[in-house]
């Protein structure tokens, strides 16, 4: 017998039954042989704030966010990192010991390990980025790149005054471009991100013109549902090195697996395929 407590982890969102955070915490879990369980929690909106404040009673040490509720939970929380201020949302609340909410934000640092594990030889200085999109996601890319030190990064949306409230946000390095513009713009790249949607199971397909694509550039795109996307297909027919969006998925979750259950994980090839199972 002891008295130790076995710490519970767990993702929120609504839905949530589609996350694959859940196999992916369990697979380190069992590689590393910890004690501890991550589960999945669908919450409605109006139950958010009492069952986040819940959890700690609860044993849990920490959860992940996830749609709709990466913006809301900063209101909830009674700190919050200045990168998670910086984005404007947090995909990951810590359960301190002292009773305190904290909340971060890992994406941007799982989008860059990504990104330097499927493209060994990229230069951030030397980079200039095409980053599609200005939702929460680009601004995690965005603000990674910026910590990279990328010094110039293009940004296009669909909605123009979203994308010059990121400049506003980010600073001269942001270059904006509107939507019909983002075929002529990947000329003068040699960096492509996608971090819209499109091209997604179930959604419309990113019709942007792909003439430009060469030999020599590195394209991205988050959407990992399919692994390969219209834009990586042609990507990697042009010649040019593509990196899926499953790997920021699995490099995310490596700060917060090892702030709540004290092991560094290691993504793999077999973190890969727990993932995807």
């Amino acid at each position: 017998m002891t008295d130790e407590k076995i710490p519970l982890a767990a993702v929120i969102g609504s839905p949530i039954a589609h996350s694959r955070s859940p196999q992916l915490h369990r697979h380190w879990l069992g590689v590393y042989g910890l004690r501890g369980y991550y589960i999945p929690i669908d919450v409605a909106p109006d139950d958010l704030e009492r069952v986040i404040r819940f959890m700690p009673q609860m044993g849990f040490v920490g959860c992940n966010i996830t749609i709709p509720y990466k913006e809301k939970v900063l209101a909830i929380a009674d700190q919050i990192t200045d990168r998670a201020t910086l984005i404007g949302a947090a995909n990951t609340l810590i359960f301190r010991k002292d009773g305190l909410i904290m909340a971060d934000n890992t994406d941007g640092y799982g989008f860059i390990e990504n990104l330097r594990q499927g493209a060994p030889d990229w230069d951030a200085k030397t980079t200039t980025a095409v980053v599609m999109g200005a939702g929460g996601a680009a601004r995690a890319v965005v603000a990674a790149l910026a910590d990279a030190g990328v010094p110039q990064i293009l940004l296009t949306n669909r909605t123009r005054v979203r994308a010059d409230k990121l400049k506003d946000d980010f600073g001269k390095r942001l270059q904006v471009h509107d939507w019909v513009q983002a075929g002529n713009i990947i000329e003068d790249a040699n960096l492509i991100v996608n971090t819209t949607s499109l091209g997604m199971v179930g959604k419309a397909e990113l019709r942007v013109p792909l003439d430009a694509l060469r030999p020599g550039m590195i394209v991205t795109d988050l959407v990992y549902t399919p692994l390969k996307t219209r834009l990586l297909a042609e990507a990697e027919a042009a010649g040019c090195t593509t990196v899926d969006g499953l790997g920021m998925l699995l490099h995310q979750a490596v700060p917060c697996f090892e702030r709540w259950f004290g092991q560094r994980p290691v993504v793999d090839a077999a973190t890969r395929a727990a993932a995807l199972r």
